[in-house]
């Protein structure tokens, strides 16, 4: 089976490229913008007709698209997650290959769920920013193509490449540089969101699975549980043995609430003053007035501004994300194999190099 692989080099892509490559069944092409893609082209300002007379060359059994954007404006994330699979969708109509399509969607489809619910593919979805609008619009164009055609809505990935810039990237990275400066206590804003973390290791094989079935329609991908980040960030501490206190800044005004350990020489998580979420970025700190480091997880003020209400989980989903992952196990056989210790620790390991 040939296999032609978008975004090949971004952090879910890669996975996939190797999970493909491990089957001796596939013949895998990339392609992308960058130097080491077997083909170089970018979907968001190539044409359509370009992309055609490639496909009728390769003529490949499976395209699957990773490529898009998950940062940038309204502008930006239309042209990389919108114009570009229309150009996607547009050529493999034009040609003659006949290839089936394995499109990458996101949960922020969806935006915000009621706290308790699992959210099914058949849910409205209401996307809370342009992020998951211009992933919807995207997810739209496949289904009303007329192809043969999957859309895999991922929840939040985790796992091994996690980028920097994430949640979890940056709880990682605001642990290190205190361990690296020996600080006894790191507080932490934007821990309350909830979200179902599934390791990317285990999208790759979703993926592989969707290549080889016959499944159309949207499918979730994600470990159907939802946890809170400030659990997260507690088992990150255990791991990264981390034996100072984490102070979360998320709470009712003068709550001081420890969730594990304790204040001195064992890892806690408790919750502190403020109505909203502090949101400086974990990575970028600043002084209190007695020294503490202070760190959160949206996106940077500056220190001599008051943090605004914001919220604690930058994708437009409010609080709470769960997955309804029973399409993906009845139609694809798939499973989430990896837990999120098992995820945190490989981001630890990452991170950790850096010190």
């Amino acid at each position: 089976m040939r296999v032609l692989l978008i975004g090949a080099n971004g952090y879910i892509g890669r996975f996939v490229a190797d999970r493909l490559l491990a089957d001796p069944a596939v013949q895998l092409t990339a392609l992308g913008r960058g130097d080491d893609a077997d083909v170089r082209f970018d979907l968001a300002s190539g044409s359509p007709g370009a992309l055609t007379r490639f496909l009728d060359a390769v003529h490949p059994g499976v395209v699957v698209n990773c490529a898009g954007a998950t940062r940038g404006g309204a502008r930006d994330l239309t042209r990389h997650n919108t114009v570009a699979v229309a150009t996607v969708c547009e050529a493999l109509r034009r040609s003659g290959c006949g290839a089936r399509l394995v499109q990458i969607g996101c949960s922020a489809e969806y935006g915000p769920s009621q706290p308790g619910s699992s959210t099914a593919e058949d849910a409205v979805p209401r996307p809370g920013g342009p992020y998951g609008v211009s992933k919807l619009a995207a997810t739209e164009l496949v289904l009303g193509s007329g192809l043969d055609a999957v859309v895999l809505r991922v929840f939040s990935p985790a796992g091994p490449g996690t980028p920097a810039g994430s949640p979890l990237g940056r709880l990682a990275e605001a642990m290190r540089r205190a361990m690296q400066s020996g600080d006894g206590e790191l507080r932490l804003g934007g821990l309350g969101a909830q979200r179902d973390f599934v390791d990317v290791r285990d999208v790759a094989r979703a993926v592989h699975a969707a290549s080889l079935s016959a499944a159309q329609g949207v499918i979730n991908i994600g470990s159907g549980r939802a946890v809170r980040l400030r659990d997260a960030a507690a088992t990150l501490a255990r791991v990264a043995g981390y034996g100072g206190a984490l102070h979360e800044l998320d709470g009712p005004p003068g709550a001081l609430r420890p969730v594990i350990g304790h204040p001195r020489g064992e890892s806690a998580v408790h919750r502190s003053d403020g109505l909203g979420h502090r949101t400086e970025v974990p990575g970028h700190h600043r002084a209190d007035s007695v020294g503490h480091r202070v760190d959160g997880l949206g996106p940077r003020n500056e220190a001599d501004h008051p943090a605004p209400v914001a919220y604690p989980y930058p994708d437009g989903c409010g609080s709470w994300q769960q997955a309804d992952v029973r399409t993906a196990r009845d139609r694809l056989g798939w499973r989430p194999r990896i837990n999120l210790e098992e995820s945190l620790a490989d981001i630890w390991m990452e991170a950790a190099c850096r010190i």
